[in-house]
């Protein structure tokens, strides 16, 4: 697990979340283990939601939705259900992947929630970007969750920045670290979190972890240019450079491969 982790937390560009990362995981060690853990023991029918719209333009970002797909896959080849609620506009790019989609979702039907970069509320109840901007969300993606944790349905967060669904479990640690973080921390919770440098490498590091698990490399045939490249033709966007791009949070593609062909080879390896 320790490896797979460092992987997903390569913290490139800077922003805080190595610091968020190595105070979280000695709180909190066997975060992807736990995390496989709950997917595999609760996988008859999960929902899986991602959707992050940019303000101004209120475009939804192309981070997220990759890693909604692995996951979606992924519950499928061990035998599981799943289906994706989103925006309108991620559900158009993911249409040609031949996934399930839920319009209203009922909590109450599903074994398992799983968010991937969605924007959950700050403390003044408002929904914020990294730079501090309001996200008008038509959407509140967020309060199934709460709902979630009410009827005691398991649930897990992905997040690499902290106003994400998910990291109210250590709001105290966005604040310490992240700017603007004091505004911007999401306070919904998950019974388990991911924290990552990238949402999609949170999601893929889950999928390597439940491949640990279950003894089957998940992520192979995962072909990360190629489904990049279907969702920025649909016109998700690049969440830093705020255009559709084959970058993702300003990242080029080719990081983005060798981050997947890494976590693929340490999955080999390990098995």
């Amino acid at each position: 697990m320790k490896m797979i982790a460092h992987i997903i937390n390569t913290d490139i560009y800077g922003r805080g979340i190595l610091k968020v990362y190595l105070e979280y995981r000695l709180r909190n060690f066997n975060f992807l283990k736990n995390a496989a853990k709950l997917l595999i023991d609760n996988s008859e029918k999960v929902l899986v939601v991602s959707s992050f719209p940019i303000p101004p333009m209120n475009i939804c970002e192309n981070d997220g939705p990759l890693g909604a797909l692995a996951l979606y896959k992924t519950v499928e080849k061990i035998g599981g259900k799943a289906e994706i609620w989103a925006h309108e506009q991620v559900k158009k790019a993911l249409k040609p992947f031949d996934i399930t989609f839920v319009e209203q979702p009922d909590v109450s039907e599903y074994s398992l929630l799983i968010s991937v970069e969605t924007v959950g509320r700050a403390k003044d109840g408002k929904y914020y970007s990294m730079s501090g901007f309001e996200v008008k969300t038509t959407t509140p993606f967020d309060e199934i969750f709460l709902e979630a944790k009410k009827l005691g349905i398991p649930t897990i967060g992905i997040g690499d920045g902290g106003n994400e669904i998910g990291m109210g479990k250590i709001r105290h640690l966005i604040e310490k670290y992240i700017p603007l973080g004091g505004k911007i921390a999401s306070i919904v919770d998950t019974d388990e979190l991911i924290v990552s440098a990238v949402s999609n490498w949170g999601a893929y590091g889950l999928v390597a972890q439940v491949s640990l698990e279950v003894g089957e490399n998940l992520l192979e045939g995962w072909d990360e240019r190629k489904n990049l490249q279907v969702i920025v033709s649909a016109g998700l966007i690049d969440g830093i450079i705020k255009k559709p791009a084959m970058s993702v949070d300003g990242i080029s593609v080719d990081i983005h491969e060798k981050i997947v062909e890494l976590l693929k080879e340490t999955v080999n390896y390990q098995l």
